[in-house]
């Protein structure tokens, strides 16, 4: 996640940082260089002008220029200024009216609004133990609603039955009915995009929402358009007011420039984050914890937060009871290899921690595949029951049927044996003081050790 930019602004203060004193000069140059490093992430022009007037004063002021650590102090003034560009502070969802509460999802064509209005009931179900009522009004691209509706039901979510030849409004107000007969709490519209803004599809919007009263009427705009999201989002709250913005396609984002120029630009707030394909895949924004993955500080608190939801508590108790008594099987080592892969797997994880760009740097120098877990759990899962339990059994004859069945060669067996009996030592002999690892498979715990 917006790499490019994090990687040009660690230079420019890894630079600063290591003066022991800095002169006016020096502020100027490390500005002017925050400057382009912001122009060339697409920020806005008038953003990224605001930003380094805002900053200025304080940064060529007395306090950095005699400050013991001035290069420290400038990323400091830096960083509060970030979090006020985001928006200063966390803004939740709107769900404060009589249920069920309306939202209305708007954008163009490919943006991912109809994964997105998953996503997005799939977090307030989990989240704020809301009902979900989904609902389709796009009736003009081929199997829109046909897409919601396997969606849904892949996901275990509430869709709206579709009925053929049914106008966008008529849709509608069957939704709300439903959702009242239902006691549904929050109803989702996605409503129909198209490749550009036009007349008919605003006027459409605007009748839809003057229909269903929405308390929140959500931009979902692709953040890899960069300006183009920033002026689309403009053009929407122009026709139809908007409160409120969801970013998509974010971790493929290296610039940043859409998420950096929205609030300032529009006024209205990003309240969510797509970061990848899966159905959890989308994350409230707050301003400070994004300010920090920026300028490369990771987001721990974020960190934090995925294990505690994504992480299984009992199994992993469970492990920890087994590997003191000297039990560590390929079954447990097959459990942490699925437990990293539900946090997202090691880039997953090392995106939210402090010097990001170092790490995937070392990784990449390594030659550590990502692939790796998925590769080792087909390796596991080839295995019988008997040589989880006791690898010693694995012979030659049964390594060549394992590499035949997970689709590898034997030297991928033998790493992986090796690779095993390593931990399952290192583990007995750390029993007595816990886990090392916390759970964490050896391709993470190596790299963060």
């Amino acid at each position: 996640m917006f790499e490019n930019l994090t990687n040009k602004l660690e230079g420019i203060f890894n630079k600063l940082k290591r003066a022991p004193s800095l002169n006016e000069a020096q502020v100027e140059t490390g500005l002017k260089e925050i400057r382009q490093a912001l122009l060339a992430a697409d920020v806005a022009l008038p953003v990224v002008k605001k930003f380094i007037e805002d900053i200025k004063p304080k940064a060529i002021g007395q306090e950095i220029i005699r400050s013991t650590s001035p290069g420290q102090m400038l990323v400091k003034i830096v960083y509060d200024q970030l979090v006020e560009v985001l928006g200063g502070k966390t803004e939740e969802i709107n769900l404060k009216t009589v249920p069920p509460a309306s939202i209305l999802l708007v954008g163009l064509q490919g943006s991912g609004k109809t994964t997105t209005a998953v996503k997005l009931a799939k977090n307030l179900e989990k989240n704020l133990n809301k009902k979900i009522l989904l609902v389709s009004l796009d009736i003009y691209r081929p199997a829109a609603q046909e897409q919601l509706k396997v969606l849904c039901e892949k996901n275990s979510l509430n869709v709206l039955p579709i009925i053929k030849d049914q106008v966008p409004l008529d849709i509608a107000q069957r939704a709300l009915n439903a959702a009242n007969l239902a006691g549904t709490d929050v109803i989702i519209f996605d409503t129909a995009g198209r490749t550009q803004i036009d007349l008919s599809m605003m006027s459409e919007i605007k009748n839809i929402k003057d229909a269903v009263k929405p308390v929140e009427t959500m931009l979902v705009a692709d953040s890899l358009t960069g300006q183009i999201a920033v002026n689309l989002a403009s053009e929407f709250d122009k026709a139809v007011n908007l409160t409120s913005i969801i970013l998509t396609r974010v971790d493929g984002d290296g610039r940043g420039g859409a998420a950096l120029s929205m609030k300032q630009t529009t006024g209205k707030p990003i309240k969510f984050l797509g970061v990848g394909e899966k159905i959890a895949d989308l994350e409230s924004f707050h301003p400070d914890r994004l300010a920090n993955r920026i300028l490369g500080m990771g987001d721990i608190v974020s960190l934090v937060e995925k294990a505690s939801q994504d992480l299984d508590e009992e199994k992993i108790k469970l492990t920890e009871e087994k590997i003191k008594k000297g039990n560590f099987t390929f079954d447990d080592y097959l459990l942490q290899l699925r437990q990293m892969k539900k946090m997202g797997g090691m880039e997953g994880v090392l995106s939210l921690l402090p010097g990001v760009g170092k790490v995937k740097e070392q990784m990449q120098n390594a030659n550590i595949d990502e692939k790796l877990l998925s590769v080792n759990e087909a390796i596991i899962l080839s295995m019988t029951k008997k040589e989880r339990e006791n690898p010693d059994i694995i012979s030659g004859s049964r390594r060549k049927r394992i590499s035949l069945g997970s689709g590898t060669d034997v030297q991928m067996i033998n790493k992986l044996l090796k690779q095993f009996k390593m931990m399952s030592k290192m583990m007995k002999k750390m029993s007595k003081g816990g886990n090392p690892q916390n759970g964490m498979p050896p391709e993470l715990f190596n790299q963060l050790k």
